[in-house]
């Protein structure tokens, strides 16, 4: 009870802070570019590059990672396989590290896809 308690708490926690976030941009008026961090940027060395393409860019290179994670799983099953000599137990778990593997990189790609078309229709909607 004690989990599900402090789980709700930190999701309305987090949820609270993705509906002021978007409040707070609404009053401010139009965005120009101090908005968005860009003289900070140049400022301190940094790009200055827009902040939707710099997001973009983070979420693929961790989908990536994430995607040379799955097949890294697809390769340590196989290699378990490969070395299980005719064990049926071990075969049993190389073919779950496997299945578990292919699974997860459906997963990745079909989540790259929808953020990378997400992204790509913000940035035309808003450009």
């Amino acid at each position: 009870m004690k989990k599900l308690i402090a789980t709700l708490i930190t999701l309305s926690f987090v949820f609270g802070l993705f509906l002021v976030m978007p409040a707070q941009a609404v009053t401010s008026g139009t965005i120009d570019a101090n908005d968005l961090g860009l003289t900070y940027g140049a400022q301190t060395g940094l790009g200055t590059k827009d902040v939707r393409e710099t997001v973009a860019s983070i979420i693929q290179t961790a989908m990536g990672l994430l995607g040379i994670v799955a097949v890294v799983i697809v390769l340590i099953g196989g290699f378990i396989w490969m070395t299980a000599g005719g064990n049926d137990e071990k075969i049993g778990e190389a073919k779950k590290w496997i299945f578990a593997g292919v699974i997860g990189l459906a997963i990745i790609l079909s989540a790259y896809a929808l953020t990378s078309f997400v992204i790509k229709q913000l940035v035309t909607a808003t450009t």
